[in-house]
């Protein structure tokens, strides 16, 4: 099966579709390249195809901060405006404008 086309980018702000986090992009996989364990953690009727981007985030939600990796399938995109509080963001992003992150030039590919 091809590999889907990434929606989102780096730099942007998303949420994910089911639970109550969100986080910046900062690195994204054309499909899943996490271990097989990390997989089969997640519930069966929660597990996401592999066969799809799976993206790298700096997350934040009401109690903490962290890297979360999660499927295409589960972002939808952060409308809010609001920058992410994450502490890591300026390691890898500058400004912040109109919803998205600049990456900084020591991140670009």
């Amino acid at each position: 099966m091809e590999a889907k086309q990434a929606k989102f980018t780096i730099g942007q702000v998303v949420k994910h579709r089911m639970f109550s986090f969100r986080g910046v992009i900062f690195d994204v996989d054309p499909e899943f390249a996490n271990t097989e364990e990390w997989w089969l953690a997640i519930p069966e009727n929660m597990r996401p195809r592999k066969d799809q981007p799976f993206y790298h985030l700096l997350a934040e939600n009401a109690q903490t901060h962290y890297v979360a990796y999660v499927s295409q399938q589960n972002l939808l995109a952060d409308e809010s405006g609001e920058p992410v509080q994450h502490p890591e963001v300026a390691d890898y992003f500058g400004e912040f404008k109109g919803g998205q992150y600049v990456i900084l030039s020591s991140h670009a590919n």
